[in-house]
């Protein structure tokens, strides 16, 4: 009985030609019939070998030959190598064979496992007389992962050697045929020759004897490190050699080396131009005798940072008796030609000392310095000496007189600096009281008979206590009008350059004179804001000066107060709207600036209001040319009191815009109010 037919090969998904085709499930490997699968464009195996702190470890793949996804229900590689290895299947089954181990390549399997050897070698030494050979003790490497090997050295301080890395990690030769030393040629107590020098192996780690042993390799015993005998030899204690009883020329070097007294001194050069006190320190060398002295520098002194004074030298303290008549040209001193030289019995604390032309007061030393003549000379006292500069007294700064360019301030500073700065101003003050000023008219106080009707306003700033002077323009009164003072700070009469007293709000009243700079002034009115800023700040001002200004507008007070009571607003214009009308009817104009002028001149303090009888007479001179109600009535509501008018008030309707025509008229009205 014949079977079906055999089905036709197939192959796993995943596999086919490198150009990523392959036949489709079911098909045959022929050409026609292979499927391209655009999506697969990376058809490397991937990696089973991982690592991890620096250890590698082996993992199954997650995808397979071509991107597709291993499941993780898939068959093992001991499990497909078992398959594998299946024949046929009989009718009593197969013995099974065992499935070959995993492959674990090397530097997997010896990663990180080295063998280490200690051993030694023995190298010639030409040139010394005291050694002939030397014994340098080392360590063999060998690296079972590459079957490298190298060679290193410890480093020993101060030894003169090239230690280190005698040799490089590599594979060492071991003859010319081209083989390699190998692990299994290693063993304790054996010589190792590379590269024509010779190692003693003597002993190797528990690692290694372990390694040796489970390789079937029989580890000799281990040897004892030979030792360097120069080395011994100079670890070994040298005797002193005995002193001779004589004296030795140089047993006070060896005993004074590096000994050095130690001693802090002033040198006094102020007898010479531009000279000063000079901090420094001497030196003296107890192992020669010699003497140095250097100059200490402070931070900013003004001199050139040369630290060494006088160099180290024997200095000479007398001299031998010379034949004067024999001229001497030599600039060295030879010990024939010095009697005494200085010696440490010479220096001490208070003491003063001339080197080569230059004095030292010796003012203190150090610790050892003291304990040296402590010990040698028997001297306890070491008080240092106070050299520290008394304090100069300062001579009291004369303030010369002021000059009178600028303020006194300002020429103050010339002064007190070589660069003048401008004076401190207070901010505090400046920005509480910005603009904020008191306003006052004035009237200058002059022989001069044009400059008595020149009124004047005085501002009085409070943030810096100025005063500036403004004139306002007058037409055809011959003078041009304007800024007649710049805001300056004005002192009063009788101060002095060196403590000036300038003007204060508080000096300024209805009535008083103001002195500014050789030019008086009378104050007659203020401004409103005068009043309430004094009100608000009472405490702050003489009662005086507080009651002059409410005196002062009192009775301006008053008319308001009569006005609104007696003359309503509404009637009140009525009122000057008839008037004005009347005016206008009048077949000749009515020259009302001349009549403005006319109360200006005749109000010579300025304040607005005029006694009743000289206001009458004005009103009579230019004829009014209104009704006598509608005057009266004007009149009772400008009224202060029965003797006193304010004019300001009552011109109020007869603006002086309203007859222009009737300005150059009635010129022989000026000859008869003069």
């Amino acid at each position: 009985m014949s079977s079906g037919p055999e089905p036709g090969p197939r192959t796993r998904p995943g596999t086919g030609t490198g150009l990523g085709i392959g036949p489709g499930p079911g098909l045959p490997f022929l050409p026609g019939c292979a499927i391209k699968d655009p999506t697969k464009t990376s058809f490397h195996r991937s990696q089973t070998l991982g690592f991890k702190n620096g250890y590698a470890f082996s993992r199954l793949p997650r995808e397979g030959v071509g991107g597709d996804t291993l499941f993780a229900n898939q068959l093992s590689q001991d499990e497909l190598d078992d398959l594998c290895t299946k024949g046929s299947t009989l009718t009593y089954g197969q013995v099974r064979r065992s499935a070959p181990s995993s492959f674990t390549p090397a530097f997997v399997a010896y990663d990180k496992k080295v063998l280490k050897f200690d051993a030694y070698f023995q190298e010639e030494v030409a040139i010394s007389a005291e050694e002939h050979y030397r014994i340098r003790q080392v360590g063999i490497y060998y690296y079972l992962e590459d079957d490298s090997m190298c060679v290193i050295e410890p480093k020993v301080k101060n030894s003169g050697l090239v230690q280190g890395k005698l040799m490089r990690r590599h594979r060492v030769p071991k003859d010319e045929q081209g083989d390699y030393y190998h692990w299994k040629d290693l063993n304790l107590g054996i010589d190792l020759t590379m590269y024509g020098r010779t190692y003693r192996l003597v002993n190797c780690d528990s690692f290694t004897k372990v390694f040796l042993e489970s390789q079937g390799i029989e580890v000799n015993p281990p040897e004892e490190m030979v030792s360097d005998p120069y080395t011994e030899q100079r670890r070994t204690p040298v005797q002193k050699p005995i002193v001779p009883a004589g004296p030795d020329p140089f047993r006070q070097f060896l005993t004074y080396d590096t000994k050095v007294l130690r001693f802090y001194a002033i040198w006094d050069d102020t007898n010479c131009a531009f000279g000063d006190h000079h901090p420094c320190v001497i030196h003296y060398f107890l192992a020669d005798d010699t003497v140095e002295v250097r100059e200490v520098h402070r931070r900013n002194d003004g001199r050139d940072p040369f630290p060494v004074l006088m160099r180290r030298q024997r200095l000479p303290k007398i001299f031998v008796d010379k034949n004067k008549n024999f001229p001497s040209c030599v600039l060295e001193i030879t010990d024939h030609e010095v009697q005494e030289w200085y010696s440490p019995k010479d220096f001490a604390v208070g003491k003063s000392v001339t080197l080569l032309g230059r004095t030292f007061l010796i003012y203190d030393c150090d610790k050892f310095t003291q304990d040296f003549y402590r010990e040698k000379y028997g001297i306890t006292d070491f008080q240092p000496v106070d050299v520290n500069k008394k304090p100069i007294e300062k001579a009291p700064q004369v303030i010369p007189p002021y000059n009178g360019f600028g303020i006194p301030e300002d020429s103050l500073q010339n002064c007190l600096s070589l660069f003048p700065k401008p004076p401190r101003k207070d901010i505090i003050k400046m920005l509480e009281n910005n603009l904020k000023i008191l306003r006052y008219q004035v009237a200058l106080e002059s022989p001069v008979p044009e400059d008595k009707n020149r009124r004047f306003i005085l501002s009085y700033f409070l943030s810096d206590d100025t005063i500036g002077i403004y004139e306002p323009p007058v037409r055809n009164s011959g003078i041009p009008g304007g800024k007649y003072l710049k805001r300056t700070r004005v002192t009063k009469p009788g101060s002095t350059p060196e403590n000036p007293i300038y003007y204060e709000p508080s000096d300024f009243t209805i009535g008083s004179t103001v002195e500014v700079f050789g030019h008086r002034f009378v104050i007659t009115d203020a401004d409103e804001y005068v009043l309430n800023y004094l009100e608000r700040n009472a405490e702050s001002f003489p009662a005086a000066t507080l009651q002059s200004i409410r005196d002062h507008f009192h009775p301006r007070q008053v008319v308001v107060e009569t006005a609104s009571s007696g003359f309503p607003k509404k009637d009140l214009d009525d009122l000057i709207v008839e008037v004005q009308k009347e005016l206008k009817l009048h077949h000749e104009p009515f020259n009302t600036r001349k009549f403005h002028e006319a109360f200006h001149h005749f109000d010579t303090e300025g304040s607005g209001f005029l006694d009743k009888t000289r206001f009458l007479n004005v009103c009579d001179r230019f004829h009014v040319p209104t009704s006598t109600i509608l005057l009266k009535k004007l009149i009772d509501y400008c009224s202060c009191g029965e003797d006193k008018v304010n004019y300001r008030d009552f011109l109020l309707a007869f603006p002086s815009n309203l007859f222009p025509e009737a300005e150059g008229q009635d010129q022989q009205l000026n000859s008869q109010l003069t």
